[in-house]
């Protein structure tokens, strides 16, 4: 539980050569009873702070008692809710580890000497992979505590990994994105304006699809990393399997069994595969019933995304006694402020009538998660 430094740093080049114990770093800013609950999951031997050392013991009832060993090879975990909220502990391999930042680095042409900036959690797997890229680059990365526009315009740094808000941040400000040798996009869909105003700048960007459990990043640009396989079930999920996968979840057998089906780690994405490029269409679990139909939420923001009026959106299905759910736009607006009944005539013009927005709501920003993420449990809530 420290913020993101040279401890962190060289904490995880002694669990990865094995010199020293697994880490999971737990960002410091979680509110206490986040933080209880995180480390009563994972029921480490010690927990580390800027106080120091202490060995962990459980309190109450029904908690798993502490010092239970990792699986045999790994090298870190990361604690992440997913959609529910409920914690859960991925295990990663070192082995996995340093096969997805190899596969990463081979995939960017990543030359020696160049340096990678971190300025995403290190609590986050994508935080934690910037800084194995770097190991694995024998060059030291930079790291920042929190990402800040005008630090990281003047890092200096060959390769950034940041999530579409604020690379949006880098571009209103004027940065010279040109800069960055390579910028990794993930965390959330990239709007296809922001992709192309950033590309028209000469700059060098690859979106990536992946998630604590593939080690991060695993397709770029719809394209698999090497050894990586994707497919699509009969359930419309994205299916994905190699190397880079985690070896379970920490204590949770049965969890790990309801999301592996052989060599596959089926996750909750939906996706389909065109001419061998994935296109991830969102998450199932954000699929909105409305009337009696099913929408894809995903799918509704990336025709909104194009809207001029819209420079940023999240669609989120909120209750309704008449519809059961309601598709509702959360809306960053442009210069000119749009209205719901353009914003419905844009997705009816490709999409069926019961996709389109039946709520409207116009926010300064798009409220984050800690990982850079949209906040969808608080915007599912009509404030």
């Amino acid at each position: 539980m420290l913020p993101p430094g040279s401890r962190l740093h060289h904490a995880l080049s002694d669990a990865l050569d094995g010199s020293g114990p697994a880490i999971c770093p737990l960002s410091p800013e979680l509110p206490a009873p986040a933080l209880k609950s995180l480390i009563d999951a994972l029921a480490p031997h010690e927990v580390e702070t800027s106080d120091g050392v202490r060995r962990y013991e459980a309190r109450g009832t029904g908690v798993p008692i502490a010092g239970v060993p990792v699986a045999e090879d790994t090298a870190v975990l990361i604690a992440t809710s997913g959609s529910t909220g409920a914690p859960k502990i991925v295990e990663l391999s070192a082995a996995a580890l340093l096969r997805s930042a190899t596969a990463t680095l081979s995939r960017l042409e990543a030359r020696p000497g160049e340096r990678w900036l971190c300025c995403l959690p290190t609590s986050h797997i994508a935080g934690v992979q910037v800084l194995v890229r770097s190991l694995v680059s024998d060059t030291p990365p930079i790291i920042h505590s929190r990402f800040s526009v005008s630090e990281v315009a003047s890092s200096g740094a060959s390769h950034l990994s940041v999530v579409p808000t604020q690379l949006r941040r880098l571009l209103d400000a004027g940065a010279d994105l040109a800069a960055f040798r390579t910028i990794l996009l993930g965390g959330a869909a990239a709007p296809d304006d922001l992709l192309a105003s950033v590309r028209a700048r000469g700059v060098r960007v690859f979106t990536t699809y992946g998630m604590s459990e593939t080690c991060g990043g695993c397709v770029y640009d719809g394209i698999p990393l090497d050894g990586v396989s994707v497919a699509i079930g009969d359930d419309g999920r994205i299916r994905l399997a190699g190397p880079s996968l985690f070896t379970g979840y920490r204590l949770r057998p049965d969890l790990t069994s309801s999301v592996r089906d052989g060599k596959w780690f089926v996750t909750q994405d939906l996706g389909a595969l065109e001419d061998g490029v994935l296109r991830v269409r969102g998450r199932a679990d954000d699929v909105i019933n409305t009337g009696g139909e099913k929408v894809v939420a995903g799918e509704v923001a990336s025709v909104l995304s194009r809207h001029p009026a819209v420079k940023d959106v999240v669609v989120v299905g909120r209750p309704d006694p008449e519809w059961g759910e309601k598709v509702t736009a959360v809306v960053v607006p442009s210069v000119e402020v749009p209205s719901l009944e353009d914003l419905r005539a844009w997705v009816r013009s490709s999409m069926p009538g019961y996709a389109a927005p039946r709520e409207l709501e116009l926010v300064d920003a798009i409220p984050l998660l800690l990982s850079g993420k949209p906040d969808l449990e608080r915007l599912r809530v009509k404030r």
